[in-house]
Order: C-alpha cells, then structure tokens, then sequence
C-alpha cells in the first residue's frame, strides 16, 4: 500500500515515544502452578524455546510475547481469544471452538476449507495443530505460552506464513504435588479442573484436566430449540508420561482429549426481527434472538438443535538425547484427529431459511527430527519434517422450498408472491404458507435439501539448517533456509437436486456433479529463508533485526462449472502467498525494568482472500473460494513494558499500532484496493497492575485489575462500515487471598466489567445473500474460585 512520507515520519516518531512510555506486560519466568507463590527470579527471565534451544526472551532475536502458565492465571484468563488482548499484534477471535480466527499482525488464518493452508502455525507440544477446525485447545495446566511474530520458516515449520503460537504443556516432574480447583459464576458459569503430579527421578506421570459449563448468554426465543445460544460444554483431559533412564535421554508421551458439546452461534439477522419491536442492523444481536433453526431437517443436518458437537484426540512423543556438551538430536513425532459437527442458522430469523450444518473431519501425522550443535562461537542445527494431513468438509443445506423462494426473492426485490414477507415484524413466518398457496393446497410444505463437499490431502516434506555465528560475545549473526517439496490434492463433490417447484436448483450457481467427485493434484517447491543479527549493548539490553521469508501455501482450488449441458471440473491453481518481513527491535531488562519494543514492515505478493462465490449471473452459491488480492503491506510498531515499584506491586502494559492493508493500486478489483485487512485493529493497547502483598505469616493478598482496547475492526474485504465494530474498551480483574503457604486460594474475577456491547464477528454466511448475521460477544462474566494445592 502505498504510503506517505507523513506516516511514515509518523510512525516512526510513535515508536520513539514508546520506547520511553509504559508499555509491556512481563515477560516473566513463573513456577508451575504448584509452586505458586515461591520467588520466581527476574521478571523477565521467562526461558523460551523458540530457537529450539533453552534461551532468555531477552536473548532471541525474534519479535516474542511469552507468558507462563501462571501469569495466565494471575490475569484470569481461561482462553485463548482472552489471552490475545493482553499480546499486542495478537488477535484471537472464537466464533466457536470449531471455528477460531487467529490473527496475527492482521494476518488472519481461519479458513475452514480442507483444500486451503493456514496462514499462522499454531503448535501444541512442538507440533502443528493448525488446520482450522481441529485448531481449537483448552489452554489449562500450560508451562507457557509463546507468540513468535514474523515468518520462521526454519523453526515452525510452513504454516507460520506470519507467525506462530506455541502452547507448552506442563511436564511430568519428580515428587507427589496436586491441584483442584473450582469456579461458579454467573450465567451458572461451573469449572472444575486440576491435577496430580507424581513421579521418580526417572519415571512421572502428570494427569490434568478440566471441565467448563455454563448456560448461553445470547437468549433464544424459538420453542424448537433447548439451549440458550452460546451454552458451553467443553472437557478436557491429559496424560504426560516422562521417562528420564539417563541425565542425557528424556522420553515425552502427551495424550490428550478436547470435547465440545457447546450450544449454537447466535447469527443474529440484523435484518428480520426477532419479535415485535426488535431493532434493527447491529442492535439486533444484543437483544433476544429467534433462531428456529430446521428440526423438520434434523436428519439431513444431523442434529434438531443448533450447536457444535466436537471430538478431538491428539498423541504426542518427544525424545530428546545429548551426546555431550555440545550435541543433542531431538525427534517430535505427533497424531492429531478431529471430527465436528456444528448446526447453524445462517439467516439468523425464526424463518428455516438458510439452515446448514458443518461436518469436518481429518487426520494428521507429523515427524521431526533435529541434529543441534550448541559451541562457544557456533551453534547450529540441522533436520528434517515430514507432515502429512487428510480432511474434508462437508456442508449440509435444508429449507422448505416455498419459504425458501418466497424469502429469496424477496431480498432481490421481486418476491414470488406480492405481499407476503418472509419474515414479518413480530418475527412470525408468512412465508411459511407459500407452498400451500403455490400447489393450490395439494402440498403444505416441501422439504429440501443439498450438499457440497470440499476435501483436501496435503503433505510436505522438508529439510532444514540453521546456524547462529558468534564472532564475539556481542554479537551473534543467525541465517537458516527450508527446502520445501509440497504435495497437495483437492476434491469436490456436491449433489444438488432440482426443487419441485421451480425445477432448478434452490441455490443459485449451486452445481450437482452428478455423483461424481472432481479431483486435482500439484506439487510446489519452496525456498524460505531467515536472517537474523542480535547485538549485546550490555548484559541487559539487545538490539536485534531480522528479515525472513514467509509461505502461504498455493490453493489447488477445485469445484464444479457446466459447459452447455455438460457439468465439469473447475480447478484453479491460487498462486502461493509471499511475504517479506523486515523488523528490528530493542530488548531490555535492567533492576525493576523490562520490555521490548519492534518495528516491522511487511510486503505481501498473492495475497490471499476468501470471497462470496457468485455465478455467471451474480447470484450468491453460498460457498466460499480463495482469490488472489494482489500486493498488500503491514507495517507496524509492537512495545511491551514492566516495571517494578516494590517487591508486592508491578506495573504492566503493551500498545500494537498496525497500518496495513490491500494496496491502493490492487488490480485485483476496485472494491479491494486499499481495504484494510480483516480483524485487524489499528491499535490494540493494555496495561494494568499485579499486587502480590503479604498479610502475615503463610497469608497474601494479590490482585490483577487490567484494562484492554482495540481500535475499530472490519469483518470482511473489501471494508464495510456496517459490518464492523468500533472502538473496544474492556475492564477485567482477579483478586483474592492466599493462606496456609499458599496451598489454599479463594479468588473473584470479573471480565467486561462494564458490560460494554461489542460485536464477535457480522456479515458470516448470511451476508453473501444481502442478509448480514452479528455475533455479539461476551457480556459481564464475575464468580469466585477456590483452589486447593496438596
């Protein structure tokens, strides 16, 4: 995008101002949750393993947010999309567990599509988990949590086109050591989670869980349905087994289990009332919905009630043996499967309009193994990745098809019979009688339903090396490069009947492939590389730079067109997405002050955006496809601060400032040329205080009050006013008191404070039909929580 030499001198002259203001949250080196209350050393001393090795955050020369298992608590955060406020150039937006958004530095990756790559790797235990719908991990019984910006091709692999999160479990450790905690709060918010800890110096055995409920906080008037919207019923489990036979060998076995049986999203129409006086637009989704969903349809859909039902399984082995001092070869081999069922209403109305489910499933395998070398002037690794996935989505409609014409035609303007309104204005369906009237009362309803189906195989093989030069104790130079061979097959399926009453398909541009499946393949090589140079002002400041090449992958885009009477393939090969990051930045952590502070630019060639798909004749399909947008840009200032001011009190804070978007001169299409991207906030901004105050002997006081923002967000590209939400405000905090050394903890929380109506997400499915559908997020959540540790 092109910029003007005002923004830039802008910009520059905030990063100058920052590196003098508060800023960051600490990075800080927590002792797992059992320990909780001991000295934990320097503030910023949190021990990462980014580079793959053991290294300060303040010793990376990558851009990093890190916080540790128990700063996650000091917060009161019990999710990732709650973790993104207090990260800046973070971004994590849970429309439901099957469907998360992460963003990182405006990037997003959420794509649900089988034949499409993610943009932003997140890793669990050092393995990819990234495709979208098996994505989503409760976030309980964490080590850490660590946010790497930037491509990193060489060390996460070729899903971090932007950046990476990698969430580290807690691991199995010598003693006996126990957990158990409880929440109640409103909205009958219960948690129960802990864990037991028990183990020799060569054998331990960790087992950790938790289980959330809570009843929905959007109401739902419709009779048909048995939740509220947005209930939430999640558990999950873990076994970690650690066999240490030897200082030099280390053995990790992780299982894990994630279920959901969480109650529909509330697509909320912003054009049909839900009852009689109910407003219009945005407004709509924070006033009681009616979302009748389709239980006539139950058996096509698979379910009569709106909601996700969702299973994941993932295996994890890790080994880890040191030759000597300096060489070590570690190996990460991982299993992950996910299968989900989710029902919504895409029209948000009483109306069983736009009824689909959303059935994904797949399979994953990954290795690893790395060969490093760790000297006094050289360290270096070598390796190689093996990462196969296969999964699909399969995409269910139901409707009743006079209700179905009547409510389309009316949204075009030329309703198939004058004077009867899909939806009227005390949220009845008149048009419910339209079959009736069409057949001349010899039919009153006719259902009908379709399906497409979109499935994807992809697998990538690679080599790897990556060498840090340290020429003096200074200054440490680091270039690593990834030769990528990729694989990757798409399918297609649909079967699309014609209605009775119009004798075509109900869907516009919809396709029947006539039983068939439509296949392509391709294969694509990659080359990306990294740079980065670190140099030691002192022991306790750093300056840093990096240039690194980031991948997202090509789309083997395959779906259905006709050619006369004939029904054919349509494959469309979407250009693999570059990126060119440039960043430098300044570490520091001298006495009771720590924090970071980037800039970075970033250029984008193909990028990649996902577009209602229309027919020859501009009528929506309902589906989604990837398109090339052109060039586009980021650039942007991260800073993150901690200070100190007594042994019982710090201080905390970041700021994200991004200017980004589709560049103004974009051939792709005028209504994309200069958007900014999705989710993606120009400012996103915290701070707060953490209070940690001895009352007597074994008794403490703490308290973590935060304050979080974001800047205006659009939902869709190319920007709508309409369909986004403006400037973000939120108030949390979590205070209580500890007693007996901190083995018992009774703690209050409260989140949105203040209660502010902010939007999750607008325009959804819905939108591609001229009818956008508001999520609203999340009210005033407030409980107590009592922990107990043995």
């Amino acid at each position: 995008m092109h910029r003007t030499l005002a923004l830039r001198a802008s910009l520059s002259a905030l990063a100058a101002a920052l590196a003098l203001a508060p800023q960051m949250l600490c990075a800080q080196d927590a002792p797992p949750a059992e320990e909780a209350g001991e000295d934990s050393g320097a503030l910023n001393e949190i021990i990462v393993t980014t580079q793959k090795i053991e290294q300060r955050a303040l010793d990376v020369p990558i851009t990093i947010s890190a916080l540790s298992g128990n700063r996650i608590r000091e917060l009161g955060v019990t999710d990732l999309d709650e973790l993104s406020y207090y990260t800046p150039g973070l971004n994590i937006q849970e429309q439901s567990a099957n469907n998360p958004g992460v963003v990182i530095r405006g990037i997003t990756s959420d794509s649900g599509s089988a034949q499409q790559g993610p943009r932003v790797t997140l890793y669990y235990n050092g393995v990819d988990i990234s495709r979208s719908r098996g994505s989503y991990q409760a976030i309980y019984d964490l080590e850490r949590v660590e946010v790497i910006k930037g491509p990193q091709a060489t060390l996460f692999g070729t899903a971090s086109a932007v950046g990476a999160i990698s969430l580290v479990s807690a691991k199995p450790r010598e003693g006996f050591s126990a957990e158990l905690r409880g929440v109640y709060g409103n909205f009958n918010q219960t948690l129960l989670g802990g864990f037991v800890n028990l183990g020799s110096d060569t054998l331990a055995l960790r087992l950790a869980g938790e289980w959330k409920t809570r009843d929905g906080y959007a109401e739902n008037l419709s009779p048909n349905q048995e939740e509220e919207l947005y209930a939430q019923d999640q558990l999950g489990l873990r076994a970690s087994l650690r066999w240490t036979p030897t200082p030099d060998l280390t053995v990790d076995l992780i299982g894990t289990y994630d279920q959901q049986r969480n109650g529909g999203t509330p697509f909320v129409s912003g054009r049909f009332p839900a009852f009689l006086g109910a407003p219009g637009g945005a407004a709509n989704a924070f006033r009681p919905a009616n979302l009748g969903g389709n239980p006539a349809a139950a058996a096509v859909l698979g379910d009569d009630q709106l909601g996700l039902n969702r299973e994941v399984y993932d295996l994890n082995l890790t080994i880890a043996h040191r030759f000597d001092d300096e060489w070590t070869f570690t190996t990460v081999n991982g299993y992950r499967r996910f299968d989900s069922r989710e029902v919504f209403d895409a029209d948000g109305s009483a109306a069983p309009f736009l009824e689909f489910a959303e059935i994904a499933d797949g399979w994953q395998v990954s290795h690893e193994g790395r060969l490093a070398y760790a000297g006094e002037r050289l360290r270096a690794s070598f390796g190689w990745n093996a990462f196969i996935e296969d999964g699909r989505q399969n995409v269910p409609f139901a409707t009743e098809e006079g209700l179905f014409l009547q409510c389309l035609t009316t949204l075009f303007g030329a309703p198939l019979i004058p004077g009867i309104p899909c939806v009227a204005p005390d949220g009845s369906v008149p048009a419910s009688a339209v079959t009736g009237i069409a057949t001349g009362g010899a039919l009153s309803a006719i259902p009908y339903s379709s399906v497409f189906e979109n499935q994807g195989r992809n697998e990538a093989y690679s080599v790897f090396v990556d060498a840090t030069w340290i020429p003096f104790p200074k200054l440490e130079l680091t270039a690593g490069v990834r030769f990528l061979d990729e694989y990757r097959r798409s399918g297609f399926l649909a079967r699309v009947p014609n209605a009775r009453l119009s004798g075509a398909p109900l869907i516009p541009g919809q396709i029947d492939t006539q039983g068939r499946t439509f296949r392509a393949d391709d294969r694509f090589g990659a080359v990306l590389p990294r740079f980065n140079a670190l140099y030691r002002i002192s022991d306790d400041v750093n300056v840093f730079a990096t240039i690194s090449r980031g991948r997202r992958s090509p789309v083997v885009q395959v779906s259905a067109r006709r050619s006369g009477s004939d029904v054919l393939p349509n494959v469309q090969n979407i250009a693999e997405e570059i990126v060119w990051n440039y960043e430098g930045g300044l570490k520091f952590a001298r006495g009771p002050v720590s924090g970071a502070l980037g800039v970075y630019y970033q250029v984008y060639n193909d990028f990649q955006v996902s577009i209602a798909q229309l027919d020859q004749n501009g009528n929506p399909t309902g589906a989604f496809v990837t398109a090339s947008a052109g060039r586009a840009s980021n650039l942007g200032v991260e800073a993150e601060l901690a200070l100190r001011l007594a042994d019982w009190l710090n201080v905390f804070g970041n700021i994200g400032y991004i200017d980004g978007g589709i560049d103004r001169n974009s051939a792709f299409s005028p209504a994309f040329a200069g958007a900014r991207f999705r989710l993606q906030p120009e400012v996103q901004a915290s701070g707060g205080l953490t209070l940690d105050y001895p009352l007597a002997d074994g008794v403490r006081l703490f308290a973590t009050p935060s304050i979080t923002h974001r800047s205006r967000i659009f939902f869709e590209v190319p920007n709508n006013p309409l369909i986004s939400q403006g400037p973000v405000t939120l108030v949390n905090a979590r205070a209580g008191v500890s007693f007996a050394e901190d083995r018992y903890e009774l703690a209050g929380f409260i989140r949105n404070a203040f209660g502010k109506d902010f939007l999750l997400d607008a325009g959804n499915t819905g939108g591609a039909f001229t009818i956008p559908t508001f999520i609203p997020g999340e009210p005033r959540f407030y409980g107590v929580e009592l922990t107990a540790r043995f």
